[in-house]
C-alpha cells in the first residue's frame, strides 16, 4: 500500500490534500503543531498523527523517521506547513521575519532532505505548498512571498537533482485560498480558491507518467489582476 506524509495536515490544503491522497489509497501520517485540531483530523480519515514543529530540525527528523518505521516506506511528501503575516517591509518585525523562513523553507527544506532516501527508493512524489506571492511583487506581503520563491527556487533544483532517482516534485502556489490564514484579506470565501481546488492538483498529479514533470503550478483567483 502506498504511504504518504503531509506536514500542516490538520486544516486547509494540507487536509485537503490528505483526504484526496486517503481517497487514491494512501496510508497517511498527518503532522502539525496543534495537538487537537491533530488528532480531530486523523481520526476522520484513519490516519497516523504525529505532533510535530517544522521549525525544528529534530521534529522534522522524528516526524518522517516515524512514518516510515510505521509504514515501510513513503511515496508522496506533502509539505504544507506554513505560516504568514502581512506586514511592510518597513515594519515587518525580525521575529516573524524568521518565523516564516524558518517554518515555509527551512522546514520544507529539513522534512524532504530526511525522505529522499525513501522517495528515491520508490520513485515518488514532493509536493510543496508556495505561493502566487512567491512570483509576483506583492506589496505587504514581501517577507511571505520571498520565502515562498525560495520554496519554488528549492523546488526547481530538486526536480534537477533527482532527475535520475525518478523523485518528482512540484510547487503548488496558489492566489488567496479560503483558509484561516485569509481572514484577514476580507474576501469571502466563495471569491477564493478553494482547498478542494489545490487538492484536485495534486491528484492530477498522483496519476501523471514517471515522464511528466510539472516543477510549478500557479494558480490564480478569478478577478485578480495579476
Amino acid at each position: 500500500m502506498p504511504s504518504a506524509l503531509v506536514t500542516g495536515g490538520s486544516s486547509g490544503i494540507g487536509l485537503a490534500i490528505a483526504r484526496v491522497l486517503a481517497e487514491e489509497g494512501h496510508a497517511l501520517t498527518l503532522a502539525a503543531r496543534n495537538a487537537e485540531r491533530l488528532e480531530a483530523a486523523a481520526d476522520g480519515l484513519g490516519a497516523h498523527e504525529v505532533a510535530a514543529d517544522v521549525s525544528s530540525e529534530d521534529d522534522c527528523v522524528r516526524v518522517v523517521a516515524d512514518h516510515v518505521a510505521r509504514h515501510g516506506g513513503l511515496d508522496v511528501l506533502v509539505n504544507s506547513a506554513g505560516v504568514g503575516f502581512a506586514g511592510r517591509i518597513a515594519d515587518m518585525q525580525t521575529k516573524r521575519f524568521d518565523l516564516q523562513f524558518g517554518v515555509n523553507l527551512r522546514g520544507t527544506f529539513l522534512v524532504t532532505r530526511e525522505a529522499l532516501p525513501h522517495l528515491r527508493a520508490s520513485r515518488g512524489l514532493v509536493v510543496n505548498l508556495a505561493s502566487i506571492a512567491g512570483t509576483i511583487p506583492t506589496p505587504g506581503l514581501a517577507a511571505y512571498g520571498a520565502a515562498k520563491a525560495a520554496v519554488i527556487s528549492l523546488t526547481r533544483s530538486l526536480v534537477r537533482e533527482e532527475a535520475e532517482s525518478g523523485v518528482r516534485a512540484t510547487a503548488l502556489c496558489p492566489a488567496f485560498v479560503a483558509t484561516p490564514m485569509t481572514d484577514w484579506t476580507g474576501l469571502a470565501p466563495e471569491e477564493m480558491i478553494s482547498p478542494d481546488d489545490c487538492a484536485e492538483l495534486v491528484r492530477a498529479l498522483l496519476r501523471l507518467s514517471p515522464a511528466t514533470r510539472v516543477p510549478v503550478i500557479v494558480v490564480e483567483r478569478a478577478g485578480d489582476d495579476v
